[in-house]
């Protein structure tokens, strides 16, 4: 059961030592797609635990279109991406030449499609503002289970960013006026054509994009303020889907990423590489996430491996340096893991097999446990008020006890496909389902 002494020690250790990294009044929010500490956990919420189509279901705003991209929430509002196909066809010269450096298993469509951004009411449901960010023909296809509004908002609540990676980068105000925008930052090309994914991170006046791809992969940092570029570090590496992690330690910012080459911590400062750490496997999509002076990275596909890092390292670490501790046995392929408190939740690939490790030391709290009624995981899950949330592709939510057992509180259905991560804030949990996004809120 959970030792709530212990977990809560734990815990307030984390939060104290994160709490200067992220906007003032992100604990009250969600403004990272990975929540206000940037680990799944959602420190003030006390959302739902059961519900279903009936149930307990404040509102539910339709979406067009088709994304994956998580949800954020600030204040009053919630802001939500999708790409929507029009029924506008490409002529010939308007088609994106394609690009035969690259292998590609995905077939790019010839119809036009609208980035748009949505602003609702977080209370009503009622859309506050929608503003379509461009309308083009995608050079690529995407897999059949993604999406070209993949890649999740943030915001520092004064400005809204948005990323649809090839289709551009843009900055808004939170009443949907545009600031400025850059559509001259290229092309992705991404592994097999399976698609993109680029969040931006917040931190201060520097924004973060990692652009890893097939070639050329970089990591930017631009100005808050106005989108121009700061800096930009050059990445030995292939596609990830990854997000990066911004992090201080001992008088500086590190900027974290994961990838297949390697786990590399950049200084936010100058770009300049810091430390590098080897063995992580291929594709590598789960976000890193700090627990005290260590980062975590975990990766699972053709392969397993989770290491923690101390945020103190120097040079390249390879596979065989100084690490606190190393795992290779079920981690997660898309989903990112979740920390409640020393306890580091994950599944296997994309299955329903939990595994809790302690964060400390990489032992083993659960190996491989099945978590009932679920499927598969795109979504990563979240933590509220000494709960873990796990939302399956199916809609089905898992909703567990914390602590060392498989402790089950209640398992919830909707008739909607989930492959965003659910939002926490305050009394209410967000899901943004391919036809709704929904406020669950008990009432």
């Amino acid at each position: 059961m959970l030792r709530f002494a212990a977990v809560g020690c734990a815990w307030l250790t984390v939060a104290v030592a994160s709490a200067a990294e992220f906007p003032p009044g992100a604990e009250d929010n969600w403004h990272h797609w990975r929540g206000p500490h940037a680990n799944g956990s959602a420190p003030k919420a006390n959302p739902p635990t059961q519900w279903d189509a009936k149930t307990h279901i404040a509102w539910k705003a339709p979406l067009a279109g088709k994304g994956s991209a998580t949800p954020i929430v600030w204040g009053n509002r919630v802001f939500v991406l999708t790409a929507i196909k029009t029924d506008r066809q490409a002529q010939p010269n308007e088609l994106p030449p394609r690009d035969p450096r690259f292998e590609v298993k995905t077939t790019p469509p010839t119809n036009f499609y609208k980035f748009v951004v949505y602003c609702f009411d977080r209370h009503s449901g009622k859309k506050l503002w929608e503003k379509t960010a461009a309308e083009m023909v995608p050079h690529e296809g995407t897999h059949e289970t993604h999406s070209y509004a993949a890649g999740s908002p943030t915001t520092d609540g004064q400005r809204l960013y948005v990323s649809f990676g090839s289709f551009g980068l843009y900055c808004y105000d939170l009443e949907g006026q545009l600031l400025w925008s850059r559509t001259d930052l290229g092309r992705l090309h991404t592994r097999l054509g399976w698609g993109e994914a680029v969040t931006p991170v917040v931190h201060g006046n520097s924004l973060l994009l990692n652009y890893d791809q097939e070639a050329d992969s970089r990591l930017l940092c631009l100005n808050t303020a106005d989108g121009k570029t700061r800096w930009q570090a050059q990445r030995d590496e292939k596609t990830t889907w990854s997000t990066p992690l911004v992090v201080d330690y001992d008088g500086r910012t590190q900027v974290i990423t994961n990838g297949t080459t390697r786990i590399r911590s950049y200084d936010l400062a100058t770009g300049d590489l810091i430390w590098q750490c080897a063995g992580m496997t291929v594709n590598p999509i789960p976000s890193p996430l700090r627990f005290g002076d260590a980062v975590i990275c975990v990766s699972g596909y053709r392969g397993a491996a989770a290491v923690s890092v101390p945020l103190s390292a120097q040079g390249d670490l390879g596979e065989r340096g100084a690490v606190n501790w190393r795992y290779n046995s079920g981690t997660p392929y898309v989903p990112s893991p979740v920390l409640v408190g020393d306890h580091l939740y994950f599944t296997e690939r994309n299955d329903g097999l939990l595994t809790v490790l302690n964060a400390k030391t990489g032992k083993v709290i659960l190996d491989k446990e099945r978590l009932p009624q679920v499927r598969s995981f795109y979504a990563s899950p979240i933590t509220a008020a000494g709960r873990v949330y796990f939302v399956d592709r199916n809609g089905t939510t898992v909703v567990l006890k914390a602590g060392d057992s498989l402790d089950v509180i209640a398992v919830n259905k909707l008739d909607d496909t989930i492959d965003a991560s659910p939002v926490a804030v305050g009394q209410q949990l967000f899901l943004r389902g391919e036809k709704f996004l929904y406020c669950i809120e008990n009432r």
